[in-house]
């Protein structure tokens, strides 16, 4: 399976980058607006995963090259930019496709991040309404500390709330989670459940905020 991050440049997109190219099989395209700016990341990917012994098979494109190469794309941009870039790859996206969106909208002040969704509701739910209608979205990965993921030596014991109106499509997504080694997929219904996953984001980072002990903090359900 080919997996596309769209601004697989930032944060976000290197841990999952990292972690898919590390722990799976499957090819890992990085996207970008600049394709030169994919291309370095790319090299800072393969350093990383050739020092582990780990073969690589990161590719970087533009994000229009790699969304239409990809079986998979992941929206690794903050949530601003999401809608905007869905619309610069709509023609690149098919019903063959899978839309991935882990953006969540927040606000900071001092007291912490607060929960800002758009006014479709969430995130996930603004991306479906943006994206083509025959591509189906999946909201997934929304809670996971960036800095955990693109860390190899951190073992994961995690969990990644997913939804989706389209169930072949979530589970492709879900399958796919299930190979990041530590990382346990859920099922949390259908995409108006959206807000309910993105809005446990800022309790999160708010939780490593006021806890020291724990900066890479993340969620796990027994």
């Amino acid at each position: 399976m080919r997996i596309a991050l769209l601004g697989g440049t930032g944060d976000i997109g290197q841990g999952l980058a990292l972690r898919f190219a590390h722990d799976t099989d499957h090819e890992v395209l990085i996207g970008s607006r600049d394709p030169e700016k994919a291309r370095d990341a790319v090299e800072t990917y393969e350093d990383e995963l050739e020092s582990r012994g780990a073969e690589s098979n990161v590719k970087g494109f533009a994000n229009e090259m790699a969304a239409d190469r990809a079986d998979v794309v992941i929206l690794s941009v903050p949530p601003y930019y999401a809608g905007d870039t869905v619309e610069a790859v709509e023609d690149d996206l098919d019903s063959a496709s899978i839309l991935v969106t882990p953006a969540v909208g927040m606000q900071g002040d001092e007291d912490g991040l607060h929960y800002h969704p758009p006014g479709t509701g969430s995130v996930t739910e603004l991306v479906a309404e943006r994206a083509p209608d025959e591509v189906p979205v999946v909201g997934a990965f929304h809670n996971l500390a960036a800095d955990a993921l693109s860390d190899l030596d951190n073992d994961l014991d995690l969990d990644t709330l997913l939804v989706a109106d389209d169930d072949n499509a979530k589970e492709t997504v879900r399958n796919l989670a299930n190979e990041i080694e530590g990382l346990r997929a859920l099922d949390v219904g259908p995409l108006a459940n959206a807000a309910e996953v993105e809005s446990v984001t800022p309790l999160v980072i708010n939780i490593a905020k006021y806890n020291e002990e724990l900066h890479d903090v993340g969620v796990k359900f027994h």
